[in-house]
């Protein structure tokens, strides 16, 4: 028995018709997009070589160059590589013309394209033709095609890094930012990302940065910020900025923007560390005083309450007080602005950007060994590129003017405070 051919070029060869081969649909859509395609291409790369060239057999003094031919080349196609026949034109001086549609196919990268998309669904290199062609369909994955595993990982790598490249070196000025979320996430041991997301005048959220450092550290944070104001961001214009209330990216934030700039620790991230050092009889007691501390419109009101959590739990969790009175300023810096409440409840806490470094875990899961670092940052910066896709404006959108206004009075009060200060120091 005679074993088919399953060779694309050999399929299109076979079956030159589109209309013959829409008559055995049913039996293999795949084939006739195929065949389609390939004769739709190959008649637009004759149509170039007639406009280069001139008709066939005819005389045109206008004509840029002859026909020298055909030579088979490889093309994009679900995911991997076929072969089709293209007309080759060498000019007056004997070298060859480019075809503007052959060109334009190479460019538009639609390999790397696809193995970038499913890389970022989860899905492995060595499942990569499984994903790209039917194991029982007429298009088989065949040795050359481009969908092996490491073609698939040369392609990912190369757009990733192109993408990662020019979202790195993109011009912040004209993004009107408001708030800025920084927090770190750990990859392996001494590799740790930091990454901000900015939130602007209109709602929408922007990833902004990302810096490896081999610790949470303020050299690291430190680094992440320098890149920001080189890339066009104001250091002069007063943000409120969201932190997870490490020490690092609180002195980093101050040493950079100022040491009055308003720094909002997460909420939830202090509720947890409270209730996690807490015997459970307390949990009741302690999740009550705190919720009736972030939902108090007057901010000396909160901090009364937050005072007297601290010191009901003074004899019984000596180390949980001291932790419910550190950074006490700065876990009511929203209510302290003079925030409605819905707009509060979006930027007490850093929701955004952990949402974001779910995404980053989820796109990278089946990374099982981090090489270097600069993998690290690839894979990092594409899973917020990708976590970007899924972003909406924050629900108190509308709000954010008053936020705007706050902090302009905010800076304008401690420029007049500033001012009085050195003026008392002169006399």
């Amino acid at each position: 028995m005679t074993r088919p051919n399953t060779n694309p070029l050999a399929i299109a060869t076979s079956m030159p018709s589109p209309r013959e081969a829409f008559a055995d649909v049913q039996d293999s859509f795949d084939r006739f997009c195929l065949i389609s395609g390939i004769e739709a291409m190959e008649q637009m790369l004759e149509e170039d070589a007639s406009a280069l060239c001139g008709v066939r057999h005819a005389r045109n003094k206008g004509r840029k160059g002859h026909r020298w031919g055909y030579a088979e080349g490889p093309i994009g196609f679900h995911g991997g590589k076929t072969k089709v026949k293209r007309p080759r034109v060498r000019g007056r001086d004997k070298k060859e013309i480019p075809l503007s549609s052959w060109v334009a196919a190479q460019e538009e990268n639609w390999l790397g394209k696809w193995a970038m998309n499913l890389m970022l669904i989860n899905v492995s290199t060595r499942k990569f033709g499984r994903a790209v062609r039917l194991p029982e369909g007429d298009i088989p994955v065949e040795p050359g095609d481009g969908t092996s595993k490491s073609a698939a990982s040369r392609r990912f790598v190369a757009l990733s890094a192109a993408k990662m490249k020019a979202w790195m070196s993109a011009d912040l000025s004209k993004l009107d930012l408001a708030v800025i979320q920084i927090d770190g996430l750990h990859i392996k041991d001494e590799l740790v990302m930091i990454a901000a997301v900015g939130i602007d005048a209109q709602g929408y959220k922007h990833p902004l940065a990302v810096k490896e450092g081999a610790t949470e550290n303020t050299a690291t944070v430190q680094a992440l910020l320098d890149d920001l104001i080189e890339r066009g961001l104001d250091p002069e214009i007063c943000r409120l900025f969201i932190i997870d209330g490490s020490k690092a990216l609180k002195k980093a934030v101050r040493n950079t923007f100022g040491r009055h700039t308003p720094i909002q620790r997460c909420q939830i991230h202090k509720s947890r560390n409270i209730l996690d050092r807490l015997p459970k009889g307390f949990h009741a007691t302690a999740k009550k005083a705190l919720r009736q501390a972030w939902e108090m419109d007057d901010p000396d009101k909160g901090e009364k309450l937050l005072r007297n959590l601290a010191r009901r739990l003074e004899k019984e969790a000596p180390g949980v007080s001291g932790s419910i009175l550190e950074g006490i300023d700065e876990i009511l810096t929203v209510t302290r602005l003079g925030l409605p409440e819905e707009l509060r409840r979006s930027l007490a806490c850093t929701n955004i950007i952990e949402n974001m470094m779910g995404t980053i875990r989820r796109v990278t899961h089946n990374v099982k060994r981090w090489r270097n670092a600069k993998m690290a940052l690839r894979w990092t910066a594409a899973g917020m590129l990708e976590a970007k896709k899924g972003f909406r404006r924050i629900r108190a959108y509308k709000q954010l003017p008053q936020l705007q206004a706050a902090l302009k009075a905010h800076q304008k009060q401690h420029q007049e405070n500033t001012g009085l200060d050195r003026q008392k120091k002169a006399a």
